[in-house]
């Protein structure tokens, strides 16, 4: 184990940014390092104990609801909140840096940053990474869209006047000398072309169950279903919410327990809740899965991890073009239904529960890749490398 260090993080405020790396920030807190955070807004209640707060002021939209459907108005976004923090971080930093930054995807600030002062640094992915070729594919498609080609100047005169050594906007945005990919390899398109010099998958990172929310199997039930389509809040989840209510009701031997987005009030689902229906307000279900039998879901990322990792069979229900390709990869792997939100109804949702728990080769499937996904190391894992990399800093 090396010597104490300051390691930093720089993150994105927002849950699906924050929630997969809190795990590694509470175990470099445990083995002695002091770690400070930057972040901004609500997350920042998430900051493990231990942890130094470094409050930023953000850019970014705090609704979910408020963020555009456009490719170039969303990058946008992250690039603004770039410009906006990099002096802030540096205000921070520059007296004192860290001894090795560790940064979100979408935090260009953070390795802006470290390039500047001349630092390691380690990028924590919470989602697919680039693999060989889709950074040309990506960036070709991106400049036919409108406005594609301006916004790209715009991030290199960025990076021309920001301190950063990497000025070509496809290597700093897509291509980090150091990457920790806190996803399933399973999960990541195209992963045998993936530089795994430059990159690991240590899959999902989670420790006890104990900061997720405690929750204890009801006995005597015979099947648990979970019901849990995230945080947020979206357009038609109330609907859904109640198709599942109308589909599990009068299921024999089962209990479900029904997560509702955060901000929601149970009483909207007046007095439609049946006996068997457990109502809780939402929180990282991991306690809750692995002790669940099966579970509907939305499939984002962090989700889909969670439902591999606890090797539990899928219902799922994506609302985006992201969950889409997640749902889509789950069916593929033989662990889950997809039902497109347009299409949810009792009647749909029942079929394919019954089909999940009545298929051999799906309780199978699950057992492999549980047992895949734990293989990856986790935690355990990445802080290894993180530690591995300060070493090399010190080193060099």
């Amino acid at each position: 184990m090396p010597r104490p260090a300051h390691i930093a993080m720089i993150g994105t405020p927002m849950v699906g940014h924050v929630l997969p790396g809190l795990d590694i920030i509470r175990a470099l807190v445990a083995r002695g390092h002091r770690v400070t955070y930057a972040t901004a807004g609500r997350v920042a209640e998430l900051i493990p104990t231990g942890a130094e707060l470094v409050r930023v002021a953000s850019t970014l939209p705090a609704a979910e609801s408020d963020w555009p459907q456009d490719p170039i108005a969303s990058a946008s976004l992250f690039l603004d909140e770039a410009m906006a923090v990099l002096p802030q971080l540096h205000a921070v930093y520059d007296d004192a840096p860290a001894d090795l930054y560790l940064y979100d995807n979408g935090a260009y600030a953070g390795r802006a940053l470290a390039e500047a002062q001349g630092r390691g640094l380690v990028q924590l992915s919470p989602a697919h990474v680039a693999w060989d070729g889709a950074l040309e594919e990506v960036g070709a498609a991106f400049a036919r869209l409108p406005g594609g080609s301006a916004h790209r100047a715009r991030f290199a005169a960025w990076l021309a006047r920001c301190g950063a050594v990497t000025t070509n906007v496809e290597e700093f945005t897509g291509r980090p000398p150091r990457v920790l990919a806190l996803i399933p390899r399973t999960m990541q398109p195209y992963a045998d072309r993936v530089d795994t010099e430059a990159v690991t998958f240590v899959g999902p990172c989670f420790g006890g169950g104990g900061q997720q929310g405690g929750w204890m199997r009801p006995a005597g039930v015979e099947k648990v279903l979970l019901v849990s389509l995230g945080g947020s809040s979206y357009r038609r989840q109330r609907e859904i919410y109640g198709q599942c209510v109308a589909a599990f009701a009068d299921l024999p031997g089962w209990h479900v327990v029904l997560q509702i987005a955060t901000g929601s009030d149970p009483a909207e689902l007046g007095e439609r809740v049946p006996p068997n229906f457990e109502v809780r307000p939402w929180v990282p279900p991991l306690t809750i899965l692995e002790q669940v039998d099966a579970w509907v879901t939305h499939t984002g990322m962090s989700s889909s991890g969670e439902g591999l990792y606890a090797g539990v069979p899928m219902i799922a229900v994506p609302h985006g073009a992201e969950q889409c390709l997640h749902a889509d990869r789950l069916v593929e792997l033989g662990v889950a239904r997809r039902i497109d939100t347009a299409d949810v109804s009792a009647a749909a949702l029942r079929t394919a529960l019954m089909e999940l728990i009545g298929d051999p080769q799906v309780a199978a499937r699950s057992a492999w890749l549980w047992a895949e996904v734990r293989a990856e190391g986790g935690t355990r894992r990445a802080v290894e490398l993180i530690e591995e990399q300060l070493v090399l800093e010190r080193v060099c």
